[in-house]
């Protein structure tokens, strides 16, 4: 396969490294929509693609649709085993995409000595440090970590009224949302706040973003705003805020009408039908400016 010149390579994704070239990605793929919509998106585009999937969370479904030569099954916390399918998989890149439950990282994890080496490493543990450090290593043997966002451009949050903007709470109300999720976010706590006018209601932490919508939806009032942003210097290979169906979903059962999203790092999944469902259920979604710029890698 011919190597994409840096012009034909922006053309796939703006988010793509300028040395990209078309050799082999592996999707390190968790739950839900977002590894499936990676992988249609990969493969339209005609790129070689192959699968580690992690026991318990890949769907079967995606596990199935790829040859058996082409993937890789490994219990969360296998570094070692990661790094040896990656080198087997001959694979140059790396995609993660998709969560993976975060009880795991309390039970269920399977650490293997090159994990255990790396945690007793850090000073703190969360997901920049044991993530950056992951990378690291994929790096030292020829893999690089991708951005999260590539080949799902046309997927993620525009600026401004996204739907119909005809029920947008007032401006100083949203911004204020924008602001505490700014402080929360930056302060590694989480991505995601509720807010009602000028009073915060839910903040998320490690448990998510549906939690957090299940508390604001005890409040019974009206005119509560989602907002859903990026921290500064978002390490955009494994931090991507994500809303989907699902979030939907939540916030009409907690009869929130309002999302603001950060432009241009928010993932719609998939946005088209994202788009049709806030309509139908009369939700409001707004993309803002974040403060935040995304790292270099």
């Amino acid at each position: 396969m011919s190597i994409p010149s840096h012009n034909e390579a922006a053309t796939l994704s703006a988010f793509l490294p300028q040395n990209f070239s078309a050799q082999p990605i592996a999707l390190l793929a968790g739950k839900g929509r977002y590894p499936e919509l990676s992988t249609d998106t990969i493969r339209a585009l005609g790129l070689p693609l192959r699968l580690v999937a992690f026991e318990g969370e890949t769907a079967d479904a995606l596990w199935n649709s790829f040859a058996p030569s082409d993937r890789a099954r490994i219990k969360v916390g296998q570094l070692g085993k990661l790094l040896k399918s990656l080198h087997k998989l001959d694979c140059r890149y790396a995609l993660m995409a998709g969560q993976i439950t975060p009880r795991r990282l309390f039970r269920g994890l399977h650490p293997d000595f090159k994990a255990l080496a790396i945690l007793k490493s850090l000073d703190e543990r969360n997901a920049e440090t044991i993530f950056g450090a992951i990378a690291r290593e994929m790096e030292a043997i020829g893999v690089h970590l991708l951005d999260a966002r590539c080949f799902l451009d046309d997927h993620l949050a525009t600026m401004g009224p996204m739907t119909a903007g005809k029920r947008l709470p007032e401006q100083r109300f949203i911004d204020h949302g924008i602001r505490i999720a700014e402080h929360v976010a930056d302060a590694d706590i989480g991505q995601g706040v509720v807010v009602r006018k000028g009073t915060v209601l839910a903040v998320e932490a490690f448990e998510g973003t549906d939690p957090m919508l299940q508390r604001a939806g005890g409040f019974k009032t009206d005119d509560k705003i989602f907002v859903k942003t990026v921290k500064r210097n978002q390490d955009y290979r494994f931090d991507v805020p994500v809303l989907g169906l699902r979030t939907l979903e939540q916030m009409s059962a907690a009869q929130i009408h309002t999302a603001a999203v950060a432009a241009g790092s928010t993932l719609l999944l998939d946005k088209p039908e994202v788009m049709r469902i806030a309509r139908k259920r009369k939700i409001e979604l707004l993309g803002f400016e974040a403060c935040s710029r995304a790292r270099v890698h």
